[in-house]
């Protein structure tokens, strides 16, 4: 390892093919640690919640809960790991709710491993990828948040259950012990959530997120007169 700790990944794909030459291809990188792999949603959150990956390359059709589902349990029980979708599917729909869901990186399943790696590199790294595949409006639109702004509603839509409810609760006044102690959560859980609502609605500051709620109608303009 020369030192160098390794980047820990956990593997999802109900198809054995695949996943199996996905395992292949991360236990040759030598920056990689394959820490295990899942045939379905359901196993993949159980072993992320256990092993705690850095990232985890996903599929998004699988049986009983699909990738989509998934990444929501993902947020609660992992909140620090990154995940990077592999699928068959290159319309901007599926990016559009893989993105809103939580992802950063979308890869199709007939990229070459080297863009894979990259792509699990870069979202481990802090960064988002797309594959170089997917149609170049959609790669704009997603990579470039300055050149194509979302509408105010959309942005509050592409927030998870919880994290909408956060956001609320963040727009209340609520500390995040506060919160922590009303959900049920852990504070580092919540703070993960504040951290994502914030990047996924780019407003970085109390009085910002207030008028932000009341312009989509979330909470009551009377209460802030």
């Amino acid at each position: 390892m020369n030192g160098k700790r390794k980047l820990k990944v956990l593997v999802a794909d109900d198809h054995a093919v695949v996943r199996e030459g996905m395992c292949q291809l991360l236990s040759d990188h030598p920056a990689m640690d394959l820490v295990g792999q899942a045939v379905d949603g359901q196993d993949v959150v159980h072993k992320a919640k256990h092993l705690k990956p850095a990232v985890i390359l996903l599929d998004i059709a699988m049986p009983g809960l699909n990738g989509l589902e998934a990444l929501t349990l993902l947020e609660e029980v992992a909140p620090e790991t990154r995940v990077v979708i592999l699928s068959m599917y290159d319309k901007e729909a599926y990016v559009h709710r893989a993105l809103c869901a939580g992802a950063r990186g979308y890869v199709l399943k007939t990229d070459s491993g080297r863009e894979v790696i990259e792509a699990i590199l870069k979202v481990a790294s802090g960064q988002y990828y797309l594959s170089a595949k997917l149609n170049a409006e959609v790669i704009r639109k997603y990579l470039n948040p300055v050149a194509e702004k979302k509408s105010a509603s959309s942005g509050y839509d592409c927030l998870t259950e919880r994290e909408q409810q956060i956001f609320r609760l963040m727009v209340e006044g609520h500390p995040t012990k506060g919160m922590a102690q009303m959900l049920y959560l852990s504070p580092r859980t919540v703070e993960k959530h504040r951290s994502n609502i914030v990047k996924k609605l780019d407003l970085h500051d109390p009085m910002a997120m207030v008028r932000y709620a009341v312009k989509i109608g979330v909470v009551d303009p009377e209460l802030w007169m």
